[in-house]
């Protein structure tokens, strides 16, 4: 294998044949390149797919209610519904086990004030849970506990723009924010990818806002980012039986549309996701297509070199060449040509993908890639098919009887 002579005459056959070697390595390079753009831009398509949808919890369940358009159980139509803690308590407890995240959230636009600034935000009364069902990102400090709920504290979590609006030098962490008359201490700050409006929101503990508002119980809305384990049907199937218990339990017809309200995101997401993997199916299906054509392409230069190479087959066994001696240069020179041509296809493949990056957004492909995993088997997979395909050939050629090879045009 490290026989200076062997590669020595490797590289002279690759020189003197350079048609021949070039058109086995473009296959391979070409097959390669395909496979890699194809692929890195399926998972553009995906990566742009899902950043529309991380915003928020994607598996989102949003609880809200209305007016009543329909009488029932005794009560007029045109009848305000509310929810208070303890709808809160029977929606999460009545399933539990498929509930991964939840928060109840009370919702006011209030004044608030630092210092000689000044500005109307809205402020979010929430638990624990809303970081991760708004997908927020922690800048500084800390969010909001349990034991912040638990003991009413006026303790509060701004968006980086309310740091930028009213607290322009240093860290705001333990400073004081007025809000509707009352001092509440920040304790973090987030950024959030929804944008500016939803960085311009106070989030405090639901039991302290619930409070200020003369000990109200009064919640807004509902979240519930159920398990993600659940499938889109199961999801569905779960949002319909929370929105049937919560109209039994306020006294709302099960025709009314008005009084309750449940928005499943996994109704909108069904279709996408199912566009989305029919998509990718396809690319693979063409990437893995274009692989196969240049395993099949470097099978038939292979034998085409072969049998070009007959007589030169027959000249060596006749000065006493062994067939595996025979068999091992041909695979040789058929790997060395696979590796550098796959180094070539690879490279090619992955600056190409690089140089097209975010230019395609707007055609909702961003940061196209190809993970390394997938890109070392294809390149596995396209030499172990030189490998195979330089030794069929070769075998059958060196089983030729000398003399018959001699003549052999």
């Amino acid at each position: 294998m490290f026989d200076l002579d062997r590669w020595q005459e490797i590289f002279g056959s690759i020189r003197s044949n350079i048609l021949r070697t070039v058109l086995s390595g473009f296959t391979v390079a070409l097959g390669l390149y395909i496979f890699i753009v194809l692929f890195g831009i399926g998972n553009g398509l995906q990566n742009a797919f899902q950043e529309g949808f991380t915003r928020d919890a994607q598996n989102l369940i949003t609880i809200y209610t209305g007016k009543t358009n329909i009488a029932y159980g005794g009560l007029q139509a045109d009848r305000t519904v509310t929810l208070n803690n303890s709808d809160y308590d029977a929606i999460i407890n009545s399933h539990p086990e498929k509930v991964q995240y939840s928060t109840p959230r009370y919702s006011t636009n209030l004044m608030v004030k630092y210092g000689k600034e000044s500005g109307n935000y809205q402020i979010s009364g929430a638990n624990q849970d809303e970081v991760q069902i708004e997908n927020r990102k922690l800048l500084d400090g800390r969010f909001i506990t349990p034991r912040d709920i638990q003991n009413n504290q006026y303790v509060a979590v701004i968006g980086r723009m309310v740091q930028r609006d009213l607290i322009k030098n240093g860290s705001p962490i333990g400073k004081e924010l007025e809000i509707n008359g009352s001092n509440f201490k920040v304790i973090g700050v987030f950024s959030d990818d929804g944008g500016d409006w939803d960085e311009r929101m106070i989030s405090v503990p639901i039991s302290t806002l619930q409070q200020m508002k003369k000990s109200s119980d009064t919640i807004s809305t509902v979240f519930i980012a159920y398990d993600e384990k659940l499938k889109p049907e199961q999801a569905i199937e779960y949002s319909d039986q929370l929105k049937k218990e919560l109209k039994a339990r306020k006294k709302v017809s099960p025709d009314d549309e008005s009084g309750v309200g449940v928005n499943n995101r996994a109704e909108g997401l069904k279709d996408s996701f199912m566009f989305l993997f029919v998509i990718t199916i396809i690319v693979g299906f063409i990437g893995m297509g274009t692989l196969l054509a240049g395993i099949i392409g470097i099978s038939n230069i292979m034998v085409y070199i072969v049998k070009e190479r007959t007589q030169e087959i027959g000249v060596r066994k006749a000065i006493g060449a062994k067939p595996k001696s025979i068999i091992s240069l041909i695979m040789q020179e058929s790997i060395v040509i696979t590796v550098i041509s796959g180094f070539v296809g690879v490279g090619l493949g992955v600056f190409t993908l690089h140089l097209i990056g975010d230019s395609l957004e707007a055609y909702f492909i961003k940061s196209p890639s190809v993970g390394w995993g997938l890109i070392f088997m294809a390149f596995i997979s396209l030499v172990l098919s030189g490998l195979i395909a330089g030794f069929v050939p070769a075998y059958r050629a060196a089983k030729i009887k000398p003399i018959e090879a001699l003549r052999a045009e």
